[in-house]
């Protein structure tokens, strides 16, 4: 079985770019590099990874290609780039040739104006992507998922996916407002979802297996299991446990699987959507 982590990052820590790390995240404030994931996922026996941005501007796009140019199990770049830029078609055109990266991504979840994807701009933008085949990340909280349904139905046909399974509040056990808005979202097939980064969603010190399973159930009955992957958001997911925590997670939820179900879960569909070689 052919297994790939399809989120994760890498980044040479920056204290006033990387401002997000805060001092409550101290244990992510240094260098994260392909040297220092490779003997994790060697270990846990996962065959390539995608890096996704975690700076928005396009120095970081050509960071992560080079990367991934350099070491082979990086199989694919989620990069940045101004979709609400006049100029976003022939930008879009420069990154033709770079044969490793995949799609892109905007921190959605970080901008004040919380329907900022259905800026005239911004969809302006995404219909560029569409056009070149390009992959859109979908970084939200579960505020936004009302705009996030608005913005999915917009571009049916074009490949979708939600980061983070939309960033539930796990850790006080909130879950009506964001179920009800991630089925909607998942009514549209080519919308897809990352199992990822939820321990950073939970109590970082005492989570506990049984406080992901009402989310784990919500999810694989709303997308199936042609429709999500594995993703362990690392380096962040060392800030409440690490990535073998995180693994032990999704594997004990995703061992009742039928076998074509953990194949498609843990590698075919970051394969199919990210259009792996």
């Amino acid at each position: 079985m052919n297994k790939i982590d399809s989120h994760q990052h890498f980044w040479k820590f920056d204290p006033v770019r990387d401002s997000w790390i805060g001092d409550t995240m101290s244990v992510i404030q240094r260098d994260f590099m392909p040297a220092d994931l490779k003997p994790i996922l060697d270990k846990h026996g996962i065959d390539g990874c995608i890096a996704v941005q975690a700076d928005q501007s396009e120095a970081e796009t050509d960071f992560l290609h080079g990367l991934a140019l350099e070491n082979d199990f990086i199989k694919g770049v989620v990069g940045w780039i101004d979709l609400r830029a006049a100029d976003i078609g022939k930008n879009i055109e420069k990154y033709l040739s770079y044969t490793r990266l995949k799609g892109f991504r905007h921190v959605l979840q970080g901008e004040a104006d919380r329907a900022l994807m259905l800026n005239p701009q911004f969809m302006s933008g995404m219909r560029m992507l569409k056009r070149h085949d390009f992959t859109y990340d979908i970084l939200v909280f579960p505020d936004q998922l009302g705009y996030t349904y608005q913005f999915v139905k917009t571009f049916d046909g074009h490949r979708l996916v939600i980061d983070h399974i939309a960033k539930p509040d796990i850790k006080n056990h909130n879950i009506e407002k964001w179920e009800k808005g991630i089925r909607a979202v998942a009514q549209y097939e080519n919308v897809y979802c990352k199992v990822s980064g939820m321990v950073t969603e939970a109590d970082w010190y005492n989570w506990v297996l049984d406080d992901f399973k009402p989310y784990l159930d919500v999810i694989f009955e709303a997308f199936g299991a042609q429709r999500l992957m594995f993703g362990s958001d690392w380096p962040v997911c060392n800030v409440a446990g690490g990535y073998q925590q995180m693994l032990s997670i999704v594997k004990n939820y995703t061992s009742k699987l039928s076998v074509d179900e953990q194949a498609a879960f843990w590698g075919l569909n970051a394969t199919r959507f990210y259009k792996l070689d």
